[in-house]
């Protein structure tokens, strides 16, 4: 029977904590598992992550290339199925599809500027206001008789 006094850890869940530079008699003495001589072998020893013993290092061997514009505007991308299906959900309203029924609805993940996809198709008139609309998604939202504002 198990009393609270006499319980122990199961074989082998517990291990001791290795002793080095103890002595050769502990089995980690002399070199107290650092291995042969060199940096790492000392103490305080400590190099950057990326050093490689003097070599070359990667990413100074590696050209730089490309160039990241800092005023490209990322669009997020909404399709017309998914406003759709989110009208046909009740989550908005298809006279009323804007930046902020869209972002309630759960099409948009942030304030970014989003752009309207002609994926899919709409089955009601929907009057959209968008920063950006594809060709297609004006072609559709536009041959129901829906409106396209596009916001400045």
């Amino acid at each position: 029977m198990d009393i609270l006094s006499n319980l122990k850890h199961a074989k082998g869940a517990k291990s001791k904590k290795k002793r080095v530079g103890r002595g050769e008699g502990s089995g980690h003495g002399g070199t107290a598992t650092r291995g042969m001589n060199g940096q790492m072998s000392r103490s305080g020893a400590k190099h950057r992550a990326w050093f490689e013993g003097g070599q070359m290092p990667l990413q100074r061997r590696v050209p730089k290339f490309g160039f990241k514009s800092p005023f490209k505007i990322i669009y997020q991308a909404v399709n017309l199925y998914q406003i759709q299906t989110a009208i046909d959900n009740g989550r908005v309203q298809a006279d009323a599809v804007d930046t902020a029924a869209l972002y309630k609805a759960g099409l948009l993940s942030s304030s970014r500027p989003f752009k309207i996809l002609g994926v899919g198709d709409l089955k009601v008139k929907v009057d959209i206001k968008a920063y950006k609309f594809s060709a297609s998604a004006k072609e559709k939202i536009e041959a129901l008789g829906g409106t396209i504002t596009n916001i400045a």
